[in-house]
């Protein structure tokens, strides 16, 4: 007998791979076990097919495919679809074809077709355009096709769409069908092929359909899926990024009809955060920025970038004249500089005289302050004050030194009729409480991209008054330079309360185009703006508008005025702080407002929100030739 060396059942080396072994087979097991837990926690909890539709768990879809197209297709067509409201799974297959196959093909079909032309031509038959067309455009294909400027493919396009229960499938089903047959686009349910359908459209690559169409390049070409509101554009600033697709919403106002815009937001929503932002990026491009500021909100961002703020109270030593003419090259507008400041006075004084003490006082009507004659007394008297100080219609008498409210007070004191009576009503502005602010000579230069006029000390009466005139000052300043830039009047509906403020407003926004100036108006108050029927003409005037979150009794409103899908109106007062829907002219995306940190630090007004102060490098904007500083003149 031979002897057999064993090794003993007790070799180290062997238990320890065994012991591998083992724990390898249980980290499978393991693995396909959690493999199994994942599957059965995304799939639904039952599903149930039948000839038109299939339920998945408590929800109702359809699965649809496409199977008839126009003759010429045209790029976007997809878009009105995929921008619909509604849930839609859409899958697209595109099958190559070797060009030599096709070409053989056209060539039988061309023969074929030529044929039946000959044919029909002995009979006496009635041409048919129809043939002829075929004929055209395969011949068209063939060519394209042999110089390789085309290739040819085969496609197919299904989609599922989902509801809550049959009577909204019925809706979706028609919505959806409507909006292809529009386009000469033809779609039909998968009858008894609702699951092949299913797996059609889910992503797992899959065709099982299979009903495909012909077309070439181009055609394809026109289905690019990516079509959802896009408003990405190479010139602009960025907004924020598009919700729909992931986008970066980027975005040039100045190239709409008019680069005007409304925002819309209840407190805290984050409409001066969306404001602030578009202000800081703008100037980065070169944009001067007006703001009237009533709450002390921008002077943290003014500082940071080095811009003017004019503080305007009681006991401020900034002086605006209201009289003041502007300063305008063109001739038309110097002609008519006296006059167009003669109809912006009479507003300001009918405000002063008792528009916004009426308010004040707890009134909810304002009234016409003046009368008719007291309108034409009042209207002689300030020919009078400004012949006193040597001006008239005459474009060369416009840079003599203009008369203040307190010259214009000696005025009427002095004439006849209502004079005297309407010299007590503005009294209180020449030598009463009021006096000095608006009652002196202008004592301020501005040469700043970014001005910022504070209001929040003025008196609840005195607020819209400086309101008015800050405008018109602003106003006389475009006039005379026309750069690009950007007025932000926030808390408008202070100016919606009176009508002449109003009215001036609205002034503006219509003719702000001619002279490259965007207005933002913002505000709150929904109710009270939308109320009025100039605050209604100035949001239709505005090419952009920005709606972030919406107190519900603002929503019927705004859901009316800008035409909102119910799945629109329904997220308006949900969205959460810094997303809301961004129109601009036809196009509109859901959006949300991004900022860096340093942005963020520099224009935020929640006190959760504020960071450790970020060093920045001061920036001389002498340089490109402003002054940082208001200069007050002795």
């Amino acid at each position: 007998m031979g002897i057999f060396n064993k090794k003993p059942a007790t070799d180290p080396v062997a238990q320890a791979q065994a012991q591998a072994l083992r724990e390898q087979q249980e980290v499978q097991v393991a693995f396909e076990k959690g493999v199994t837990a994942l599957r059965d926690f995304i799939a639904p909890a039952s599903l149930e097919f039948e000839s038109s539709q299939f339920k998945i768990g408590t929800r109702i879809a359809r699965t649809y495919y496409v199977y008839g197209y126009p003759r010429r297709l045209y790029t976007g067509w997809l878009s009105s679809m995929i921008n619909l409201d509604e849930v839609i799974d859409m899958s697209m297959f595109i099958y190559p074809v070797e060009s030599q196959v096709v070409l053989e093909n056209l060539r039988k079909k061309v023969g074929q077709l030529e044929a039946g032309l000959q044919i029909d031509a002995e009979k006496g038959k009635v041409r048919d355009p129809g043939k002829q067309a075929a004929i055209v455009d395969a011949e068209e294909l063939r060519d394209k096709l042999q110089v390789g400027e085309e290739r040819f493919f085969r496609f197919g396009l299904y989609f599922t769409i989902y509801a809550n229960d049959a009577e909204e499938m019925e809706y979706v089903s028609h919505k959806v069908e409507s909006v292809l047959a529009q386009q000469l686009v033809y779609s039909k349910p998968a009858g008894a092929q609702q699951e092949q359908g299913l797996n059609s459209t889910i992503p797992q690559f899959t065709d099982q359909l299979q009903i495909r169409r012909n077309m070439n390049t181009g055609a394809v070409s026109t289905t690019f899926p990516f079509t959802s509101a896009d408003l990405s554009q190479e010139n602009g600033i960025l907004y924020g990024i598009n919700m729909h697709n992931s986008g970066l919403v980027i975005f040039d106002r100045f190239s709409l009809e008019n680069g005007n815009s409304v925002v819309f937001a209840k407190s805290g929503a984050g409409k001066s955060f969306t404001v602030k932002l578009e202000a800081l990026r703008s100037m980065m491009f070169g944009t001067e920025v007006f703001i009237i500021d009533p709450e002390n909100e921008y002077a943290k961002m003014c500082d940071a970038v080095g811009g003017a703020y004019v503080r305007l109270s009681l006991n401020s030593k900034t002086r605006i004249n209201p009289f003041d003419l502007p300063k305008v090259s063109d001739p038309e507008e110097a002609d008519n500089a006296l006059r167009s400041n003669l109809i912006t006075l009479h507003g300001l004084l009918r405000l002063m005289m008792g528009g916004a003490a009426a308010l004040a006082s707890g009134s909810d009507v304002v009234r016409p302050s003046l009368t008719p004659e007291e309108e034409a007394d009042l209207d002689a008297a300030l020919i009078e004050t400004y012949a006193k100080a040597g001006i008239t219609n005459d474009p060369l008498t416009h840079n003599s030194p203009a008369p203040t409210i307190a010259s214009l007070y000696d005025t009427l004191l002095h004439s006849g009729g209502s004079g005297p009576q309407l010299a007590q009503r503005l009294r209180k502005y020449t030598t009463g409480t009021f006096a000095g602010i608006f009652s002196q000579p202008s004592n301020i230069e501005i040469n700043n991209p970014l001005v910022v006029f504070n209001i929040r000390d003025l008196e609840d009466e005195l607020r819209p008054v400086a309101m008015y005139i800050v405008l018109n000052f602003i106003w006389n300043k475009t006039k005379v330079d026309q750069k690009r830039r950007i007025l932000i009047v926030d808390e408008a509906w202070q100016l919606m309360k009176y009508e002449d403020s109003a009215s001036f407003l609205f002034s503006l926004a219509k003719r702000a185009r001619k002279y490259n100036l965007g207005i933002t108006t913002i505000t709150q108050d929904v109710e009270d703006f939308m109320g009025s029927r100039m605050g209604r003409a100035i949001v239709a005037n505005a090419s952009m508008q920005i709606l972030l979150k919406q107190s519900t009794s603002a929503v019927d409103v705004l859901a009316q005025t800008f035409k909102l899908t119910s799945e629109e109106k329904k997220r308006l007062s949900q969205f959460p702080v810094g997303q809301g829907l961004f129109f601009a002219g036809s196009n509109h995306v859901h959006m949300q407002i991004v900022a860096s940190p340093t942005e963020t630090n520099l224009i935020t007004t929640n006190p959760n929100e504020k960071r450790p102060p970020v060093k920045t490098e001061q920036v001389d904007l002498n340089q490109t030739g402003y002054n940082n500083t208001v200069e007050l003149k002795q």
